[in-house]
């Protein structure tokens, strides 16, 4: 068979997430029971991470492991690939060795190098343009908590980064409605907006005002102000950000009950309350045991079905 890459949510189709969801759901149920299953036996994955790391390593390791596999975690700086070894000469080595690729980078475009050059699977585990695997988990975690994704409001509130990008590709693909609140100078990747509001006519939107964005939400997404490697960017920023932050008062426009999700590490105090994170509406460390669970079906799919 083929082989598949995970290197952006647009890589799936709505049925194959719908699929995975269900995977997802059912491999965690099984795992809560303590029922183990070993479909990636004698399989390893590697983990090519150039940016640190807890919950995407973690969560990949852990999951390889239950799952019967062997993760191998790979520093650049400890291996050729800091000495200049072209991508394509890693990629073609490692994917004899390894039957998956987890690449954590800067650019989109070297993720997409690897899985050009990778006989193995290749999976996005987050560059500065895209996080498909932790908003695919992030949706695993809102159908538990609302049964389905189907008419739900999502809003964003902070940073048009990566997490801003991936949610607009959701919104595209699964088709509800979402609203995100950014600064000026701080929206999305414009072609990725543009490509979304292509296709799912409008049910994206640009809201300058955070209030007006979070009315009537059923989940309320935000993220860190300032990411990895734009630290010496974080005073500027909280200047930029003031008013975006998720506290009661902007919660209090959100339907009653409404999720509050964070991709973490969250900064109590600047893009989130301490009292909203640690509130009863506050799911965040849901999300983050279900990254566990989302990507093992994602590595179950991946990684088996190339075997076939």
């Amino acid at each position: 068979m083929k082989k598949r890459d995970l290197l952006s949510l647009t890589d799936l189709s709505r049925r194959e997430i719908d699929a995975l969801l269900k995977r997802s759901m059912a491999i965690k149920k099984r795992w809560k029971k303590g029922h183990a299953d070993y479909p990636l036996a004698g399989m390893s994955l590697g983990l090519v991470f150039d940016k640190p790391s807890t919950r995407t390593r973690v969560s990949f390791e852990v999951a390889m492991i239950q799952l019967g596999g062997h993760p191998i975690y790979l520093d650049p700086g400890t291996t050729q690939i800091k000495r200049g070894e072209p991508i394509a000469d890693s990629a073609r080595v490692l994917s004899r060795y390894l039957d998956g690729v987890v690449i954590r980078t800067f650019e989109q475009a070297t993720v997409e190098e690897w899985a050009r050059w990778s006989s193995a699977p290749v999976i996005n585990g987050l560059t500065d343009l895209l996080h498909p695997c932790q908003v695919f988990c992030d949706l695993l975690t809102i159908v538990e908590k609302l049964g389905g994704y189907k008419g739900m409001k999502v809003a964003y509130v902070g940073d048009g980064n990566n997490m801003a990008n991936t949610w607009i590709q959701a919104a595209s693909l699964l088709d509800f409605p979402l609203s995100l609140a950014c600064p000026e100078g701080y929206q999305p990747n414009p072609k990725i907006l543009a490509q979304a509001r292509q296709h799912s006519k409008g049910r994206t939107e640009m809201i300058p005002d955070p209030y007006q964005a979070v009315e009537g939400a059923d989940v309320v997404y935000t993220d860190v102000w300032a990411s990895m490697g734009q630290e010496k960017e974080s005073k500027e920023r909280k200047k930029r950000f003031k008013g975006f932050q998720v506290n009661s008062e902007l919660l209090s426009k959100a339907r009653k009950g409404a999720l509050v999700m964070h991709c973490l590490p969250a900064h109590a105090g600047e893009e989130i309350s301490a009292e909203v994170l640690e509130g009863p509406q506050s799911v965040v460390f849901d999300q983050a045991e279900n990254r566990l669970h989302g990507q093992k079906a994602i590595l179950e799919w991946l990684l088996k079905d190339i075997h076939r």
